[in-house]
């Protein structure tokens, strides 16, 4: 490894910029810590499709996708949580699915209620717990519609016929989508346990591993700083979202709240992406003295797309695996992991089609496309170069996962960086692995999807 001469001005601006970033991002791992998992909703989620679903699931299947009643799994779940941390929502679903009165005992239950439709509703579920033979308008529960769950609990709570709303092509509905919710992951890792066996099998065969040639751009370690602690994060997390968050809130008025949210999010990353993708524009320039578009310096390999694509898609099917079990074993170890990444229960939540598809194309769009180029096109290949092709993986993968900001989901977001390192050198080609990226998160977006009733 060659040291060159360094100016004082790029030192300078690299110790400066490792140190705010060092306080940036351990605050941003305190943070994390602070956020509930998104699990818990998930878990909830499918438990509704499954009440939602029970008379379109077929007898000789219904072991396989019933265990327990779903109304008593999601109270048990709830009663974990202490009842003044509830949602509104699953305070009112506790309330609903009780069988006992305790919740009335204290005075003034709907002053826990911000939403007046609940407190009305509580009003009629005290009514109904004073007098068993209690029978309300069956016209004040139309107000949830919207909540075919919490229609479908009132109707067995005030024992009134929900078959205008709950359907059975509504409950076929739910059940090919608890069918795909449970069946995906599944046969994804089935074909690549597969693939992994083969994988193995052939590296064995052969008694080396088929990396193939990399490209290295002539940067210094201290340019992947200024890239990653100046571009990324200084500029990026720091000073990025003061422009974004205005431009949207000027521009977003007049429009839902949800709308307004995945602006929010689709214009943060796209400015949070313009600096270090300017920094990498800026030292590509200085090291050939012009940038030219036509010349592949990230390696992507775009004269062999369905060779990128077929690779992309296998380097998905054999990494799933791997991290689903780094998954179950984070979760067998810790009861409550915290430090969900906001945007998964934002996506689950969203009721607004049109922010649904900014969400859709950030995530598995704009994300894959710029992570990749940073973490994968440049970082990857000079710490390569420097400390050997295994080094450059483990470390590129740590300051992905790290760069994340989430204590919780750092040891998957680490094995699955290292896949998406492997895949890179393996193939030769960036587009693999941006392929590989964008189907990741193109797999947990349908599964959100899928958990919306």
């Amino acid at each position: 490894m060659i040291f060159k001469k360094i100016s004082k001005t790029k030192l300078s601006l690299a110790l400066i910029s490792l140190v705010i970033t060092f306080f940036v991002w351990q605050q941003g791992l305190r943070d994390s810590l602070t956020r509930p998992s998104v699990a818990f909703d998930i878990g909830q989620k499918e438990q509704e499709i499954v009440a939602l679903a029970y008379q379109s699931i077929p007898t000789n299947l219904k072991s396989f996708f019933i265990t327990n009643d779903p109304v008593d799994e999601i109270n048990n779940t709830l009663s974990k949580v202490l009842f003044n941390d509830l949602s509104d929502r699953n305070k009112l679903i506790k309330i609903i699915s009780s069988e006992s009165n305790e919740y009335f005992i204290e005075k003034n239950i709907s002053n826990h209620f911000e939403n007046q439709k609940y407190n009305l509703l509580i009003n009629e579920i005290e009514k109904k717990s004073k007098n068993n033979s209690y029978k309300p308008n069956s016209d004040k529960f139309d107000l949830f519609e919207d909540d075919k769950f919490l229609y479908h609990l009132l109707s067995k709570k005030f024992d009134f016929d929900d078959s205008l709303l709950i359907t059975k092509s509504f409950s076929r509905k739910m059940f090919l989508k608890i069918l795909a919710i449970r069946l995906i992951p599944l046969v994804t890792i089935l074909l690549g346990t597969l693939l992994v066996l083969k994988t193995f099998w052939k590296a064995i065969a052969l008694k080396k591993l088929d990396w193939k040639e990399i490209k290295y751009l002539d940067f210094e370690l201290i340019d992947m700083v200024l890239l990653i602690a100046g571009g990324f994060v200084v500029l990026g997390e720091v000073v990025s979202p003061l422009f974004s968050i205005s431009l949207v809130e000027l521009f977003s008025k007049n429009i839902s709240n949800e709308l307004s949210q995945s602006l929010k999010i689709f214009f943060g990353y796209l400015f949070m992406a313009i600096p270090p993708l300017w920094i990498v524009y800026y030292q590509i320039k200085s090291l050939y003295g012009e940038f030219t578009f036509k010349k592949d310096y990230f390696q992507f390999n775009f004269s062999s797309i369905r060779y990128s694509i077929i690779n992309g898609i296998k380097g998905w099917l054999t990494i799933v695996p791997f991290v689903l079990l780094i998954s179950l074993i984070m979760n067998s170890l810790i009861d409550n992991q915290n430090g969900s990444n906001p945007l998964l229960e934002i996506v689950l939540n969203n009721k607004n089609y049109f922010s649904f598809v900014i969400l859709f194309v950030t995530t598995t769009l704009l994300a894959p496309f710029f992570e990749e180029v940073i973490f994968r096109g440049v970082l990857l290949p000079t710490i390569s170069r420097d400390f050997g092709i295994i080094w450059g993986i483990i470390i590129s993968a740590f300051i992905f996962a790290l760069a994340h900001l989430s204590i919780g989901e750092m040891p998957p977001l680490f094995v699955l960086g290292i896949g998406l390192g492997i895949t890179r050198i393996a193939t030769g080609s960036l587009l693999s692995s941006v392929i590989m990226h964008s189907l990741w998160n193109g797999l947990t977006f349908l599964n959100l999807f899928l958990l919306r009733t």
